[in-house]
């Protein structure tokens, strides 16, 4: 097919979670399905079992996966067939009680992560965080694998995880190997690494009441992954880049991903030559324009713009908070 390709809209897909609630109803205009705990909306995923639907224009109903297959140069330019898959997943998440604690594994670590897959960065923008909400990220100093080990045996897990309480617009980097959770009525934005890999450490000793069980944990392989060297993680510090027509910071660069935060009001450019980006509206509004077509952008929305598409010009209808995200 011959179609040329434009800004790509797509649908969220939730996912129930024990640890979730009902707030991304407030943030994708998406209503939520069922009346059960939400904790997770992938908002672009090119996963085997859940990928993304393109929601707007001639493509509508194409996965993310099949615009991989059938249009992977329009779509990725000069990082065409340096994937088999779109390397990164993007996610909202509603974690109204703690997640568990948790690793993931580098892409070194091969022996811990399933044929096909790969290790897992990733990093979060907090959204909306309560007075009781937490960040659990990075080890205390002294903590070794055996008083870790100890401390599961002993429930007392926490008096060795570093923890700080976020605030709105922290941005946190957790690179894999690190241990890490977030919960008690937080929201946040979620780029990482393509991969569904992760070791359960601890979870809270949670029922799951629709099982009456505990969930299973992956104490062996998580102490495994851990980075023991690594110290406690904080907020980072964000570079400002430019402040007109629109502030411009970097928030994250890694081998994996590269985020931008831009907040203005008045028109700026978006996307890059022969590169795909994706831009995420936390806040306001606007119009993407592109070829002589206008293509409408609200909070909560993702846009994927193919490295065909290029630059393009943006003009919020008012103030507007938008990350654009780029693969290295």
């Amino acid at each position: 097919m011959n179609i040329p390709l434009y800004p790509l809209r797509f649908e969220p897909i939730f996912q129930k979670r024990i640890w979730g609630g009902r707030k991304l109803a407030n943030l994708t205009s998406t209503p939520l399905p069922d009346n059960d705990p939400i904790g997770e909306a992938w908002i672009l995923s090119d996963r085997d079992d859940h990928a993304s639907i393109v929601a707007n224009g001639r493509l509508k109903g194409q996965t993310i996966s099949q615009l991989m297959e059938h249009w992977p140069v329009p779509l990725m330019g000069k990082l065409a067939g340096h994937f088999s898959r779109f390397p990164l997943l993007l996610k909202f998440l509603d974690a109204q009680e703690m997640l568990s604690v948790q690793v993931h594994p580098s892409d070194q670590q091969t022996e811990y992560i399933p044929v096909g897959d790969h290790g897992k960065t990733e990093a979060w923008v907090v959204l909306e965080a309560g007075n009781e909400s937490r960040i659990y990220a990075g080890l205390k100093p002294g903590t070794t694998f055996d008083n870790l080990q100890q401390s599961i045996i002993n429930g007392t897990v926490t008096d060795h995880l570093a923890y700080f309480a976020p605030k709105s617009g922290d941005a946190v980097f957790i690179p894999a190997r690190t241990v890490h959770a977030l919960g008690s009525d937080i929201v946040v934005f979620e780029v990482q690494q393509n991969s569904d890999v992760t070791f359960r450490l601890y979870d809270w000793n949670r029922i799951d009441a629709k099982t009456g069980k505990s969930r299973a944990l992956q104490i062996d392989q998580a102490l495994a992954c851990i980075d023991f060297a690594q110290g406690e993680t904080k907020p980072i510090v964000p570079v400002l880049e430019k402040k007109t027509p629109v502030q411009r910071e970097r928030i994250f660069k890694c081998e994996h991903f590269n985020v931008w935060r831009l907040q203005g009001l008045l028109p700026f450019t978006v996307g890059e030559i022969d590169i795909p980006r994706i831009l995420v509206c936390l806040e306001g509004n606007g119009k993407i324009e592109y070829d002589d077509v206008v293509f409408t952008i609200g909070k909560g929305d993702v846009f994927l713009l193919p490295a065909s598409v290029g630059i393009c010009t943006f003009n919020p209808c008012c103030i507007v908070n938008l990350l654009e995200i780029a693969i290295p």
